[in-house]
This record gives structure tokens, sequence and C-alpha cells, in this order.
């Protein structure tokens, strides 16, 4: 399995059989003219940060095929712009509970859902209450709804093989590799490999 992070939240997933992109946000270094092939695009929530919608239509101008998955809004909000889209599970997607983390009045969580995909790869969205991965974590390392203790708490306690940090977007580059150095150095003591990414640069694991 190939990914790319794409800066905040998004991932490129990308498999001799099958690609896909998560949480195609406002914040995302995404160029639709540079994908060769998308099967599908998954968005967990409606924030701008995950939910950029010129992008989509970027991207469905560019594979009018594509598969989009989404929460019930988003899906609502897409039909409006004759853009399909479902907010069922479809072949290789599967949703976990993963609620949005937050609280009135600072924050009124929306709809999130968290996605099993290939059965390989977790992305939360942006959630720390969620009890289940696969050998992959997209694991949110920070927010304003959420800390770093909390995120590496949830590790040791699901395990993961592989954890790929995403929703950093808000850190400085230094204090990302600081704090990237950090969790690497923590988690191999329990033989979990943490993705130091770095945005643009494709990696693969082994599954």
């Amino acid at each position: 399995m190939r990914i790319t992070k794409l800066v905040h939240s998004c991932l490129l997933i990308e498999t001799a059989e099958r690609v896909a992109l998560f949480d195609p946000g406002i914040y995302s270094t995404v160029d639709p003219n540079k994908l060769s092939r998308l099967d599908d695009i998954i968005i967990t929530h409606i924030h701008p940060d995950h939910f950029d919608l010129e992008l989509i239509k970027g991207l469905v101008t560019r594979f009018p095929s594509v598969h989009i998955t989404a929460t019930d809004e988003i899906v609502e909000r897409l039909n409006v712009e004759t853009l399909p889209a479902t907010s069922a599970a479809s072949e290789g997607i599967t949703f976990f509970d993963a609620p949005h983390e937050g609280h009135p009045p600072f924050l009124t969580p929306p709809q999130n859902i968290g996605v099993h995909y290939l059965d390989t790869i977790s992305h939360p969205g942006d959630s720390h209450s969620f009890k289940e991965a696969k050998s992959i974590l997209a694991l949110p390392v920070q927010g304003p709804w959420g800390s770093t203790q909390r995120a590496v708490d949830l590790v040791l306690e699901l395990q993961p093989k592989y954890v790929v940090p995403i929703h950093d977007w808000h850190w400085r580059d230094e204090a990302r590799e600081g704090l990237y150095a950090s969790l690497e150095k923590l988690f191999i003591a329990h033989k979990i490999t943490f993705i130091k990414a770095v945005s643009g640069v494709p990696f693969e694991i082994q599954v």
C-alpha cells in the first residue's frame, strides 16, 4: 500500500486495484491534474479542513466516475451541486463509531464517520473516541478538540502496527518534527511503527 499525506488529514491511498483520497479539505495540497487515477473520495465530516467543495468539484471533473462516500449532511450538500455521493458503506469500506470531539458552546460536533478502508487502514476523522483500528491507523495527533496525550493513549490501547499522523496543520514545522521524533521513539518501544510522514512524499507499507 502506497500512502501520501497531502497536508492535515488528507491521505492518498494507492493499491494496485484501487485508489482513494481521504478528507480533501482547504489545507490539502491536492492537484487533480497530477492524479492518474481516483476510485474513491471519502469524507469523514463537513468541516472545511476536511471538505473543500471546490476541490471536490475539480476532482469529479477530472474523474467523473469517482465514488464519493460521506456523511448524510455532506451528501445533501453535494447533491445540491448535482454531485452524486452516498452515505452507505460500499465494497472495501466499513464504518466504525467515531463521534466528532467537542462540546457546546465551544464546538457543536457535526456528524463524523470513522472508516476502515480495504480492511487495512482506519481513518477516524476528528475523533479520539473510537475503540477499533486496523493494522494502519491514521491518528489525529492534536486539535482544538483533543490532545496529543489522548492520541498516544489510543495507540497504546488499540495497538495498530503502523501509525500515520494526521490533523497537524496547526503545528509549526519545528514542533512537528520534534513531536514526530518523540512519538516514533515512544511507539517503537511498543513494537508500533510511527510514520514520520512528509506532505507530498509517498511511503510504502507492506500489508
